[in-house]
């Protein structure tokens, strides 16, 4: 039987001094070993030795920015080979990136990409005892810059080289993230040790007949030893208790098995039905029955299409998983940690544990990150969150000619063979944002010729696909329209992305079109105070005090928030205003744009909220901050995201209900629609009939005198149903009459936090309990409401115990406060 000893034990790391300094390292350098985390980075084992300062605060990443500049060796002994099997591999599951293996004095390989494993032998020289492994890593800015120079430059969108190296791309930095290049060993390595022949590579192709058999089409590739290279083998493939084997003849290393397993139960996504997985090894025997390896994974059986169906309006996107077509409520999943080595299990499920939670039904894994874990592909099968993956390469035109074209096939092949058994995996996508970056970003006339990516998307990478996994459609990138005739963001077909607005447009714009599936939009906003304030040391903390700029990567990014926020609201003009407005807007922003495509469905059929999470603390698109904690737009997306939604729309100058009914069965109720005074109270009322098919939306038209007039600077609509509330405000906040806000709080104390009751007296819009500033560790349930006259509002907190009474004042706001017009003075009135 097969053994696997991890390698994580004895490991140190050491500056290589042959090699020139980096310009900002500093005058004393760790030139000695100290003990290495593997898997780990050096970046990480720097801090753990209290050799740099954390990067994610204040300004220290500039201060750290020589360690990606420089060389470093990782060293470890490698005991003898286990002499009770014929052989023994050293296999690296991820080494970053570029390297060099040593064992002894024999150089065992060199390696430059971060997205693939590697296997050496190494059974005759660890046949005579232990053993020094070095595995030297060179920058990786030097291998970028070295293959620039042999193969030219190529644009992008930003200064730095990643696309002249396989590594993931927002290592050397994004407009949300550090640039922290980093080197060292990021996955798990090992000693594997193995007799007669071991199971070199097996894909299972898992698929459904239209009788509910599901058929495990099980591909599988052996490697033999010297001994086992005459001798009969087996390979025996059981799935929910259905077992078929075959022998595998002397003289070839390749065999096909296929399993029919009768009446299986589909895998669903989330919503839309249970995750029922089921159990698949297959098993490698010899001639005296013994088991050689035994591989195990678990499938779900179901289909996966993409409907690109031409219509009066354009091309779909939609997908359709068992031929039920899905309105995709999804977000895009960027490295949980710029040091993604960091990342446990528990972290991957409690992120996606998040998602689940706010109504996501799918994560877009984006594609300047890597393939994830299994630990992340696991739990998405098991919470019903399917997966887009893209392909990595992001916003660059990338070289196809060699060093670089093998590699990127070879990852390829890779990847998709041990990510093909999830069935929470949908859709491979090719690129993010090149297709159009050719197009549209002056790529073309600057490439004079030279290649820019697009055989890998167009040729290579769909060979690849349909060769290996066929079970799955293939989508060129995104955003695309699906041909090479038509523009790459045309929002008429395909996938588009919507970043027009938060550059250069107020949010409002997003009712402007109709998107066949919107892959990318989002709005910043800065993190969690607690963050803020445990990442950056500045005094006073401004929008515009050195860390908290520091912490802004994006363009111009706090102009665009602030230009964003003078579209509804006066200019804030302390930390704590433009703080609670900017999270304010970041969440309306949102809500703007989702509303408005899910009320369109089916001719919409999906959004995807750039982004779910950060990678360190970071003012930026996130629901999630760096530190994890949850951001108001996160509690939006649960009312956003929802299988019901109410919302009020423009529809040609008139204001429509619709309501939005993505789950299962039939909705029907009474609406309740209020024309209000902010005020003087309800001026009209009526109720009206809601009936919404499953998968469905219902657009309601409304009577004049529920209508609030264009411009009215008092009056809103309300319409309330089955515990769902929908707003409609006619003005922006800056000219809106609302009324000095006025509401009591009660706190109750209870076991592990509190629980606070919030009463208005009057119209309270856009109330938000910040519950990290009741304590760093403090969370709360829910995030902005709007209360009327008599309403309240009750907030869980877990974290805080409720005595102190000065911090809620200080935790509790409201929009009133900020754009309130004094009733007095208001020539309405």
């Amino acid at each position: 039987m097969k053994v696997s000893t991890p390698l994580t034990r004895g490991w140190t790391v050491r500056l290589d001094t042959t090699r020139r300094h980096p310009e900002q390292a500093p005058e004393t350098l760790p030139v000695a070993p100290v003990a290495a985390t593997v898997p780990g980075c050096v970046h990480t084992d720097l801090l753990t030795a209290g050799l740099i300062a954390d990067p994610f605060l204040d300004r220290n990443e500039t201060d750290v920015a020589w360690v990606g500049r420089a060389d470093w060796t990782y060293s470890t002994e490698l005991p003898r080979s286990d002499r009770d099997h014929e052989c023994t591999d050293l296999v690296f599951d991820g080494l970053d990136t570029v390297a060099e293996i040593r064992l002894g004095d024999n150089v065992l390989g060199r390696t430059r990409n971060m997205h693939r494993s590697f296997r050496f032998d190494v059974t005759d020289a660890l046949a005579a005892g232990p053993a020094p492994l070095t595995v030297a890593f060179t920058s990786a800015y030097a291998e970028a810059e070295r293959v620039r120079t042999l193969l030219g430059d190529r644009p992008g969108a930003y200064a730095e080289p990643y696309q002249f190296v396989r590594k993931m791309a927002c290592s050397f930095g994004w407009d949300w993230g550090p640039t922290l290049v980093t080197a060292g060993l990021w996955r798990q390595p090992r000693l594997e040790h193995w007799s007669t022949a071991r199971l070199a590579e097996v894909r299972p192709e898992v698929t459904m007949d239209e009788d509910g058999t599901g058929i495990v089409t099980v591909h599988v590739s052996v490697q033999r030893s010297a001994g086992g290279s005459g001798r009969a083998l087996t390979i025996t493939v059981t799935v929910a208790g259905t077992e078929v084997s075959a022998e595998l003849p002397s003289d070839t290393d390749e065999l096909t098995l296929r399993a029919e397993v009768p009446g299986v139960e589909r895998w669903w996504p989330r919503g839309y039905g249970e995750q029922h997985l089921y159990a698949c090894t297959v098993t490698l025997t010899d001639d005296r029955a013994a088991p050689l390896e035994v591989w195990e994974r678990s499938v779900g059986f179901r289909t996966v299409e993409v409907d690109t169906s031409a219509d009066e309006h354009g091309s779909a996107f939609t997908l359709v998983v068992n031929g039920t077509p899905v309105f995709v409520r999804g977000v895009n999943w960027i490295p949980e940690d710029v040091f993604p080595s960091r990342v446990t299990p528990e972290d991957y499920r409690r992120r996606l544990e998040q998602a689940a939670a706010a109504g996501v039904d799918l994560v877009r894994v984006w594609g300047g990150g890597i393939y994830e874990s299994e630990d992340f592909y696991g739990a998405c099968d098991e919470l019903g969150l399917l997966v887009w993956q893209d392909f990595p390469f992001a916003c660059a035109a990338y070289p196809e000619e060699e060093p670089l074209r093998s590699e990127v096939e070879a990852e390829a092949r890779e990847n998709v063979v041990r990510l093909m058994p999830h069935p929470s995996l949908v859709l491979w996508n090719g690129n993010n944002e090149n297709l159009w970056g050719f197009r549209d970003w002056d790529w073309e006339p600057a490439l004079g010729g030279r290649s820019w990516g697009g055989g890998y998307y167009l040729d290579l990478l769909p060979r690849v696909v349909a060769e290996t996994d066929p079970t799955r459609p293939y989508w060129a990138g995104s955003p695309w329209s699906g041909s090479r005739d038509l523009h790459p963001n045309d929002p008429r077909h395909g996938t588009a992305h919507s970043w027009e607005v938060w550059n250069r447009r107020d949010y409002a714009v997003y009712r402007d079109d109709v998107p066949r599936f919107v892959a990318e939009f989002g709005w910043q906003a800065p993190p969690a105070y607690a963050t803020a304030r445990r990442s950056i040391s500045d005094e006073p903390l401004t929008p515009d005090s050195p860390g908290m700029l520091h912490h802004q990567k994006a363009e111009d990014g706090n102009g665009k928030l602030d230009r964003g926020l003078a579209h509804h609201f006066p200019v804030p003009t302390d930390f704590d205003t433009w703080h609670y407005l900017t999270q304010v807007n970041q969440a309306r922003a949102v809500a703007t744009g989702v509303e408005h495509w899910r009320s369109h469905w089916p001719l919409c059929a999906g959004v995807i909220l750039w982004q779910l999470n950060d990678c360190w603390p970071v003012t930026s698109w996130a629901a999630i901050d760096g530190d994890g904690r949850e951001k108001p737009l996160y509690h939006e997306l649960k009312r956003l995201y929802a299988d019901r939604l109410l919302t009020l729309q423009d529809r040609g100058g008139r204001i429509v209900l619709a309501a939005v009914n993505q789950s299962g069965e039939p909705w029907t109720c009474q609406a309740r629609i209020r024309r209000v005074d902010a005020h003087d109270g309800t001026s009209a009322e009526l109720h009206v009939p809601v009936q919404v098919a499953a998968r469905s939306v219902a657009v309601i038209d409304l009577p004049e005198k529920v209508t609030v007039p264009a411009g009215s600077p008092r009056e809103f609509l309300v319409a309330d149903a089955d515990g769902l509330r929908a707003l409609h405000f006619p003005v922006p906040d800056h000219t809106f009459a609302y009324p000095v806000p006025e509401m009591t709080t009660q706190v109750t104390p209870q076991t592990g936090g509190a629980r606070i009751s919030v009463t208005a007296h009057t119209l309270v819009r856009d109330l938000l309990l910040q519950a990290d500033r009741l304590h760093p560790d403090a969370r709360t349930d829910r995030g902005l409401v709007t209360l009327l006259p008599g309403e309240t509002a009750e907030f869980t907190v877990t974290g805080w115990n409720g005595h102190d009474a000065e911090a809620l004042q200080t935790a509790l706001r409201c929009v009133n406060t900020h754009a309130a017009v004094d009733p007095a003075t208001d020539p309405v009135r």
